[in-house]
């Protein structure tokens, strides 16, 4: 009897942990509510012979409880979230617009819940790039016949995937925007190699000559969507801005290069497949957004992180010159003279391009573009960057600086606090034994002369912190990676005379803070989306910057009626515009970085 006893309680203590380990799992992995009903009923079927189990042999009652979880493996892989495309707004059977025509053909979209904002999504502006158009410069979209329904975003550009496990811990965990027991969110967002489709978010009703504002978004060249929450369009729209989002190819698919692709191209270009995308999508929207309410001659265009480099790179690419006026960029670049990352030599370029060949045992690029795109985007190289192809980018950025033959007329741009300390939260190896050598290794690769010693100047500035290590591991690259590129740019606008406006995000919350991407739903009017992470400060705050980016896609200039005076960087080089709980004028952190950087680079703008 007291055995059998102790049979139940083991019994019940292992049921209750393998109930609750499912739960966890189909929870966090967003499976269909098909997977809780077909667990719910095999551990009821369970409990239910329980007491027939109890009687039987050890090894009876083992292989029942293998049994038990083999059958909750299956449901669990057989109730896995499926894909789906995202819907443009979140309202269930939204109100549809009135027909626009654009060159292509015809085509509607939706109304927002409060039917203050129209939104087009997915709308086309290339031809697919699959098949032989893999690698190839980008194509005019063609025409469609009947009326287009544009009321879904259209499939992210192909990527790899995490776990839909691994997604949900990061959004609760670092994030904070997990939402448990949602019936919503039991899908995985589609992805595709047919993906170049853009989204307009515009007032609702009859509007013209509305400023435009182009948003390229982030991901290391290597992942990302046009239509994440936290830069959801419709803020603008209400403000009186017409709105877009676009896609363009990614990783390997965007950004591979090879001879044999040189050699094919009518304009011998390779390597920079995404950019020339982006130029595509420019030249789509300058030819139709007038039938949307925009204004061609008034486009602004903006970017966060890689994004922010691809508004960089378009600034001084010869194929955009003319289709856009002014610049966004939010925490990267590409002017320094050995940009620190989203770039590359165009040697290195052909040969990951030759090693990828290797990889999956092809002779040639026609038979890697036999490929299945799936299989493709396992390449254990990674294509984040971009180069000198002498087409898209005729030259090192920063020669097109020098020259004042960059195209935007005026620049918004700046970086966050701690842009660097969300890299380092997992997987990073700097220990106080290390410190020094990692800091070394590092910048003294990046210098045009060893006998700078870089590695020394920066551990000057920067030394082992043995309490927290992290802490000016994260500060230099910090400035480093992202700041530096936002000082330098800052420079070569004041030197051309060209208005330009340099930001520091400081407003702190519980979510992302004031790391990297931090800044995203402040700029774009989207705290809405997790309000538990934000206060009436964090509204006030973000309200300002939209005032401010209004004004600028309007006029070139932040500053107007109400908000704290914003002054052009060549007034003080060693200023920027905080954005905290206070807005006003700060000395730069990283003054003193600039200067052992413009050494390490031998940049010629040092002077402040």
């Amino acid at each position: 009897m007291e055995d059998k006893k102790k049979r139940g309680v083991f019994f019940t203590a292992v049921f209750v942990i393998a109930a609750v380990v499912f739960a966890v799992l189909i929870e966090l992995s967003k499976n269909t509510l098909l997977g809780w009903a077909l667990g719910a009923v095999l551990f009821a079927v369970f409990f239910i012979i329980r007491p027939v189990m109890m009687d039987k042999k050890w090894y009876i009652r083992l292989c029942s409880w293998l049994v038990l979880f083999l059958m909750l493996f299956v449901v669990y892989k057989i109730t896995y979230p499926p894909y789906k495309q995202v819907p443009a707004v979140a309202v269930k059977n939204p109100e549809v617009t009135d027909v626009v025509s654009v060159a292509e053909g015809d085509l509607t979209g939706v109304f927002n819940k409060d039917k203050s904002v129209e939104v087009y999504a997915g709308i086309p502006y290339a031809k697919p790039p699959v098949g032989e158009l893999r690698w190839k410069e980008t194509q005019a979209p063609e025409p469609w016949e009947g009326v287009r329904a544009c009321d879904k975003f259209a499939p992210m550009s192909m990527q790899t995937e995490d776990s839909t496990l691994w997604n949900s811990l990061v959004r609760m965990y670092i994030y904070k925007d997990f939402h448990l027991f949602d019936p919503t969110d039991n899908y995985r967002e589609a992805k595709s190699e047919d993906s170049l489709y853009l989204n307009v978010f515009k007032p609702a009703g009859d509007i013209s000559d509305a400023p435009v504002l182009v948003y390229i978004h982030g991901g290391s060249l290597k992942t990302g969507q046009s239509y994440y929450k936290e830069f959801n369009g419709e803020s603008y729209a209400k403000r009186g801005i017409v709105f877009v989002s676009i896609t363009y190819r990614l990783n390997i698919f965007g950004y591979y290069a090879n001879d044999e692709l040189i050699a094919e191209s009518p304009n011998h270009t390779t390597g920079n497949y995404g950019l020339l995308d982006q130029v595509q999508a420019l030249k789509w929207i300058n030819a139709n957004i007038a039938s949307f309410g925009g204004n061609p001659d008034n486009i602004t265009i903006a970017g966060e992180s890689a994004g922010s480099s691809s508004v960089n790179a378009l600034c001084v690419s010869p194929l955009s010159e003319g289709l856009f006026r002014r610049a966004i960029g939010e925490s990267s670049g590409i002017v320094a003279r050995t940009p620190y990352h989203t770039f590359r030599t165009m040697d290195a370029a052909l040969e990951m391009g030759q090693n990828v060949l290797s990889e999956f045992r092809r002779d040639s690029v026609e038979e890697l573009r036999e490929v299945p795109a799936e299989k493709l985007v396992l390449t254990q190289y990674s294509h984040d960057s971009m180069t000198v192809d002498g087409y898209a980018i005729a030259e090192q950025p920063y020669l097109t600086y020098e020259k004042g033959e960059n195209h935007e007329e005026a620049l918004l741009s700046g970086f966050n606090e701690h842009e660097a300390d969300v890299f380092n939260i997992l997987g990073n190896d700097v220990t106080a034994e290390n410190y020094e050598a990692k800091v070394r290794e590092y910048f003294d690769r990046f210098e045009i002369d060893p006998s700078n010693d870089t590695g020394s100047k920066v551990l000057e500035l920067y030394p082992l912190n043995e309490k927290d290590v992290m802490e000016p591991y994260n500060a230099l690259l910090s400035g480093t990676w992202f700041a530096y590129s936002h000082d330098l740019w800052s420079r070569y606008m004041a030197a051309e005379g060209r208005p330009v406006y340099e930001y520091y995000f400081t407003e702190t919350n519980p979510g992302l803070s004031t790391n990297h991407a931090g800044e995203l739903p402040y700029f774009y009017g989207n705290l809405d989306t997790i309000p538990h992470n934000y206060d009436e400060v964090d509204y006030k705050v973000s309200d300002t910057i939209m005032s401010y980016i209004v004004n600028f896609c309007t006029t070139g200039d932040p500053n107007g009626e109400g908000l704290p005076g914003w002054p052009d960087f060549s007034q003080d080089k060693s200023l920027v515009l905080e954005l905290g709980d206070e807005i006003k004028m700060v000395k730069n952190p990283f003054l003193d970085l600039y200067d052992v950087l413009d050494d390490a680079q031998g940049n010629p703008r040092a002077d402040r």
